[in-house]
């Protein structure tokens, strides 16, 4: 039998390398990017097209390369950083596997300059498909400069997974922020389609933060710093104000190397515990340096993901580092233990102006006084107290007021009004209602006799049923065969998901119009996600158009839509779009449906309901194709037969 065993091609163990390194024109802007770095660079400058489907070139300033460093840098495990076993596990440069530019040469048209400082002349050499067509001197400037053409042009069936332009641009907006947070001593910019979209000069940390992500940081960043023996933290968290919807501008940096951690993050948001917003997410820009010894970053072919080799004690130190942070900054609060609160000044609450400082009845202390108050015995009504003037009694409740209090326990299924003590009367029956339990009312003075059982609720089966709302939160519908509960929250998402699923299918979503148009501004990856999605949120009822960089007006929103702020409306949005996850791979209209009701649905939350408002409910979720379920699988009511009530009460 003939050997069937053979070494593959160089071309195609470089295609199928490629398949780790080059996922889509992100990858290569990373690679290139992180190689002008690792040149030392003090000028970098990134041009796409076409989202980088058509050109991608990254131009640097650095240390430059000679011609015979030019043609090995393309060869597959090529690498001036690795030269024994031990470098492995002190890695500090970015690029260090010797597998970039062999695998973008692979699947694209690469055109390559290059010049030391000390050469008169620069080399130049064009390769495609891992082939070298020409090698030849060139006149250049100091530095390298990479231009990677036609990405995936002999990879037809790779070129066809690429996504829309605006997908791509975004992830690439993504590589670039990293390597540019990162090294603000670096002078960055970026053109898209031959228009200067960042111009970032060198600078510090916080310069760089406002550059990139916007002047509304400006006022809301809190330096954050921790040195200890094992770690130090440095870097910038934002104040619990500036907390967005969105969760994109939240950064970790290990040896100044980008990476994602849910570990981490979660050691982040308990130092913010209790100072959030609900479903609001803080921002924070981290570096995070140790021993490379006590990490391992090869074990993801990206390099974002990393291991601790003590990954406790890094949680410890992020959380303690934040927490600090937040106390310095008086954002959080805290116990002063180093004053004596037995000699702290008390400020009076109200003083007579007449009022001798220096007799005995002066009390400086608005508490103390009324404590006073509060020990004597309480005059009779219709005596006189020590100073000569009559106690006031609250009015007695008027009998409309009664009538009032006897509907509104009637409502609730009682025929008992309690009898309320004339000093503790309250003035109108708001007051009460705030006051007291409507379930369980408590008397303040010694009861007279026991207070007869409240009777239950007169069961009925016909349509006409009163629903209740328990807990501003689920609601209670009597049935013929039992008793029906129906999250509020879950049917009113399923309600919307299909109001605007039948909106964006006949493209004609109404919109109410803004009596003047609102500007709001998001960060570069935000609004490369709403460009994306412009068209299908036009069909559901948003109007706004392009105001300037990463700008838009809004002139009208969904016409159902609460007037609200429509920066959190619209950063909510792009959130639940951006993180949506789920066993089943939607398209971006569907997704943004779903992500819509769920917003709307989840910001309706908690409210209390009118009787109107409670039948609408139901009787729309019962006009749903699908009511028994929200779009993402959740149950929106539970049915409760008698026999099962029954169960509850038996002996047992």
């Amino acid at each position: 039998m003939a050997d069937v065993i053979q070494l593959l091609p160089e071309y195609l163990a470089n295609q199928i390398a490629a398949g780790e390194v080059v996922q889509r024109p992100a990858s290569v802007v990373k690679e290139l990017l992180e190689n002008a770095v690792d040149a030392k660079a003090t000028q970098v400058q990134l041009i796409v097209k076409e989202a980088g489907k058509q050109l991608v070139q990254v131009v640097d300033n650095g240390a430059g390369m000679s011609p015979t460093d030019a043609r090995m840098s393309l060869e597959r495990h090529a690498t001036s950083k690795i030269r024994t076993t031990e470098d492995l596990f002190k890695i500090r440069t970015l690029g260090f596997r010797g597998e970039a530019l062999a695998s973008i040469a692979a699947v694209a048209q690469v055109e390559l300059r290059t010049k030391q400082r000390d050469q008169d002349t620069g080399t130049l050499l064009l390769i495609e498909g891992s082939q070298v067509m020409s090698q030849q001197p060139v006149a250049c400037p100091d530095g390298t400069s990479i231009s990677v053409k036609n990405l995936f042009y002999n990879v037809p069936a790779r070129r066809n997974f690429l996504k829309t332009n605006a997908v791509e641009m975004r992830h690439i907006l993504d590589e670039f922020q990293h390597v540019a947070l990162s090294n603000p001593q670096i002078a960055f910019s970026l053109y898209q389609n031959d228009l200067e979209v960042f111009n970032l000069p060198a600078g510090r940390l916080s310069q760089r933060i406002v550059a990139l992500l916007g002047n509304g940081y400006k006022e809301q960043l809190a330096q954050c710093e921790e040195v200890t023996p094992f770690i130090s933290v440095k870097g910038y968290i934002g104040k619990p104000e500036s907390a967005k919807k969105s969760r994109g501008d939240q950064f970790f940096f290990v040896n100044n190397r980008f990476i994602r951690s849910a570990y981490l993050n979660h050691a982040v948001l308990a130092a913010y515990e209790g100072l959030l917003p609900k479903d609001t997410h803080p921002f924070y820009v981290l570096f995070l340096e140790l021993d490379p010894k006590a990490i391992d970053i090869n074990v993801h072919p990206t390099k974002t993901e990393i291991k601790f080799e003590d990954e406790k004690t890094v949680y410890a130190i992020v959380r303690a580092a934040v927490k600090q942070s937040l106390g310095l900054h008086n954002m959080a609060p805290s116990l002063d233990f180093e004053g004596d609160v037995n000699f702290a000044p008390i400020q009076p609450l109200r003083a007579s102006p007449n009022a001798n400082p220096f007799g005995d009845d002066y009390r400086p202390d608005a508490l103390a006084s009324a404590a006073a108050r509060a020990a004597a015995p309480a005059p009779k009504e219709g005596s006189k107290s020590g100073g000569g003037s009559e106690r006031v009694l609250p009015p007695r409740p008027t009998e409309q007021a009664k009538r009032e209090l006897e509907a509104f326990y009637k409502s609730l299924g009682q025929t008992i009004v309690p009898d309320l003590p004339e000093a503790e009367a309250p003035e109108t029956v708001e007051k009460f209602e705030k006051a007291t339990n409507p379930l369980v009312v408590s008397n303040p003075v010694p009861a007279r006799e026991a207070a007869p059982e409240l009777p239950l609720p007169e069961q009925t089966t016909g349509p006409g049923n009163r629903v209740v709302q328990i807990n501003q939160q689920y609601l209670v519908v009597p049935v013929k065969s039992g008793m029906m509960l129906i999250d509020q929250v879950a049917a009113r998402e399923r309600i919307l998901y299909e109001q605007y699923a039948q909106a964006l299918e006949r493209q004609s979503g109404s919109s109410q119009t803004l009596l003047f148009p609102r500007t709001v501004t998001f960060t570069p990856q935000d609004f490369a996600i709403l460009r994306e999605v412009s068209a299908p949120l036009h069909d559901l009822g948003f109007r706004f158009q392009e105001f300037g960089p990463n700008t838009i007006a809004v002139e009208g929103i969904p016409a159902d839509v609460a007037n609200r702020d429509e920066r959190e409306l619209l950063e909510g949005l792009i959130e639940q779009f951006r993180t949506h996850a789920g066993p089943v791979r939607l398209d971006r209209r569907e997704q943004l449906v779903r992500a819509l009701a769920r917003r709307l649905a989840t910001n309706s939350d908690n409210a209390r309901l009118s009787d109107l408002e409670m039948t609408a409910l139901v009787d729309r979720l019962f006009a749903c194709s699908v009511p028994s379920y929200t779009p993402d699988g959740r149950r929106t009511l539970v049915l409760m037969e008698l026999s099962q009530l029954q169960d509850l009460f038996r002996k047992p």
